[in-house]
């Protein structure tokens, strides 16, 4: 940990390729800006990315990174925490490799409750791909493939998450600069999993839910004295579908991480005596 860190130390010498205006440079910014905010250092810091626009990030920023399958990047964040409990592990994805592929390890890294951060920009469209419908498109949005729009109700992943067991519940703007740190800086100190999901627009494949709409419609929860930890408060703003909310709108005073939870609060990234007797032999097999 240093204080003397700054945000720009965690930017890498490769140039995004992000399409201009993307809303996933604000949200790459602000992460970078906790990260600093919070003491940490590119050299104690792993980022663990998906697959998609999002998916680039582990390259942009400078620290250690994966970029893995599609769908897997927090089991991967998970064995990376519990193998190094001292690392600060943040997982980035989109709403298509978080809530779509990736579904099923979402659900089970949120109530495992393992002590890393998972940021999700959400751009409600598959943008690599060239803008197909994601899980969190909405009902009538339409596209290429979904001509009369999906005809599904769009994933609420406030609700999945809650519904999991979460201890900590975020929603931020990605262009709202200082406010979108300032919530990811809490789900980095927050003991737990610290979930923020992020409306980072894409300005080539979604003229829908633009820049401007949501300066239009986002409601900040901190603006009208919501209480974070009011259980029932929190249900009530994340199954409201009349909304777009920003803010930390849940987070548990009884969260307890995995690691201190199951007693796993070794360093298991340092094997002394070598790998164990016969396990290269068995690596050759396979390979």
């Amino acid at each position: 940990m240093s204080s003397d860190v700054r945000f720009t130390d965690f930017k890498s010498d490769k140039q995004p390729t992000w399409c201009p205006g993307c809303g996933d440079f604000g949200t790459m910014n602000g992460m970078m800006k906790a990260l600093a905010n919070t003491g940490n250092d590119p050299d104690n810091t792993f980022v663990v990315a998906g697959i998609g626009c999002s998916g680039k990030i582990g390259t942009y920023m400078h620290s250690y990174a994966l970029h893995g399958v599609h769908g897997r990047a927090l089991p991967v964040g998970t064995g990376v925490k519990l193998a190094n409990p001292d690392l600060e592990v943040m997982v980035a994805g989109g709403d298509g490799d978080g809530y779509s592929i990736g579904a099923g390890h979402f659900v089970h890294a949120v109530r495992r409750n393992v002590d890393m951060t998972y940021v999700v920009m959400d751009n409600r469209i598959y943008g690599l791909t060239k803008g197909q419908a994601s899980p969190t498109s909405r009902k009538d949005f339409e596209t290429s493939t979904t001509p009369e729009g999906p005809q599904q109700p769009p994933v609420n992943p406030l609700a999945l998450a809650l519904a999991s067991g979460a201890t900590f519940i975020a929603q931020s703007f990605s262009t709202d600069a200082q406010r979108h740190a300032e919530i990811v800086q809490e789900a980095i100190e927050h003991d737990g999993f610290g979930f923020v999901n992020v409306f980072s627009p894409c300005v080539t494949f979604n003229d829908v839910d633009t820049y401007d709409y949501f300066r239009d419609n986002l409601v900040d929860v901190a603006e009208e004295g919501h209480d974070r930890t009011d259980y029932d408060a929190a249900k009530e703003k994340i199954l409201d579908a009349s909304k777009e909310y920003q803010g930390v709108i849940w987070q548990s005073e009884k969260s307890i991480p995995y690691s201190e939870k199951h007693g796993v609060d070794t360093d298991m990234s340092q094997i002394d005596d070598g790998a164990p007797e016969g396990a290269m032999d068995l690596v050759r097999e396979f390979y």
